[in-house]
């Protein structure tokens, strides 16, 4: 059956007090400073998570048992300005490159010192008959990553 109404793409922002090249460094260099150990994709917790900083490097995990995971795939690395992934997790957070979405996620300038991260994860409508379904988990999942994102780009208090 041809699905004739396209699922949605899930689509959330968050503003930093950080420049656009900080907040950037922060979403991939740092990614394992917020990204959640417990949204482990279905296997045991993450102790380590990594983003290889060129097209067509892995966004990938060491969990804490010893095996990895792939994530998903570099194809757009714009730095201080975007970054889009394959993102290889496929409904029930297995990996499967045959069922990939993408996900972008953009860094604009308010200021200085303030950046709007806007996330767009979309091309649900690749996946399987699944793909409402895992939209929606998805939909719930981001704003917590965000959220985790959010603290660790907050500026340090001053020293007394």
């Amino acid at each position: 059956m041809t699905r004739s109404v396209p699922i949605a793409a899930v689509c959330r922002s968050v503003v930093v007090e950080t420049d656009c090249a900080q907040a950037f460094e922060i979403f991939t260099h740092d990614i394992d400073t917020w990204w959640p150990k417990s949204h482990s994709m279905g296997g045991a917790p993450f102790k380590v998570s990594m983003i290889e900083p060129f097209v067509g490097g892995r966004w990938y995990a060491q969990r804490e048992d010893g095996t990895e995971v792939t994530v998903a795939h570099v194809v757009a690395w714009e730095p201080g300005r975007r970054v889009v992934f394959q993102w290889e997790m496929a409904p029930g957070f297995k990996y499967d490159p045959g069922q990939a979405s993408e996900l972008e996620v953009r860094f604009v300038s308010l200021g200085p010192a303030s950046t709007r991260v806007e996330l767009e994860h979309r091309n649900f409508d690749r996946i399987s008959s699944e793909g409402e379904t895992y939209r929606n988990q998805l939909d719930r999942g981001w704003p917590v990553a965000l959220d985790r994102f959010a603290a660790c780009a907050r500026p340090s208090p001053p020293n007394h």
